[in-house]
């Protein structure tokens, strides 16, 4: 079941809407304690916060933009696994080479459907066929291993371990997602930044614009964090561009 950090929009919306309640009652508390000292160290704090603020933002984007690429990358290896393994099939004897690259098509069209794919059903009918293709396929090279412990089969042996573990390398990537103490912090200084804010302006209207500046530009900064992070939500994703351009290349063999 998806989580809010998988609907960026939403929680783009959300945010704003926490992040001005929270200017408004700074601004309420401000107009109960006029108080007139202390604001020099008033507007050290707010500037250390926002700092805070700036900080662990551009933090968990690296943090979003790391785990992108590193989907990118498994995308790419594991495109590159198969295609050797496809090309490695023909050290086998014509029966299982036949049905190695058989599979592998099958294979190959199956982990495209995972990275186009969106919808959580289709995905765990899509988990079934990758297991069960994934011990059909090592069957293969596990009887062609018995018949013939040649270092010719150990190698083409070897491929298809490397396709299995690229794909559990990809399943992990696309798991290793931004912590969720770490979305609680920058919520956590968010608000007290735009409390801050609310609490340092004086004589200014509940309706002034002053008070949507700051919840705006952080939301927007969550929701493109959100969006980078969010294997499936959102707009940004990972597409399948090696492994399709792989499954025309075998097409036109």
């Amino acid at each position: 079941m998806g989580t809010l950090l998988d609907y960026p929009l939403l929680l783009f919306l959300l945010a704003v809407v926490v992040l001005w309640l929270s200017a408004q009652a700074g601004r309420l508390a401000s107009k109960r304690r006029k108080l007139q000292e202390g604001r020099d160290d008033l507007g050290i704090v707010l500037a250390a916060t926002l700092t805070l603020l700036g900080l662990i933002i551009g933090f968990s984007f690296s943090m979003a933009t790391n785990r992108y690429d590193q989907r990118k990358n498994y995308e790419e290896a594991e495109a590159n696994a198969i295609g050797t393994e496809y090309v490695r099939a023909d050290l086998l004897r014509p029966a299982d080479a036949a049905t190695a690259k058989r599979l592998l098509r099958t294979y190959l069209d199956e982990r495209i459907r995972f990275y186009d794919t969106r919808d959580r059903q289709q995905l765990q009918r899509i988990a079934v066929t990758r297991a069960r293709l994934q011990d059909d396929l090592w069957s293969v090279v596990r009887g062609a291993a018995h018949a013939d412990r040649t270092p010719v089969v150990a190698l083409v042996v070897s491929g298809m371990n490397d396709v299995l573990n690229a794909q559990g390398y990809t399943q992990a990537a696309w798991w290793n997602r931004i912590p969720i103490s770490a979305w609680v912090l920058m919520f956590a200084i968010a608000i007290c930044s735009n409390a801050l804010i609310g609490y340092s302006a004086h004589g200014v209207s509940a309706r002034s614009a002053l008070f949507l500046v700051l919840p705006v530009v952080v939301s927007i900064a969550f929701l493109l964090i959100a969006d980078i992070d969010s294997p499936r939500g959102g707009f940004i994703h990972v597409g399948a561009q090696n492994l399709v351009s792989l499954a025309e290349a075998l097409r036109r063999q």
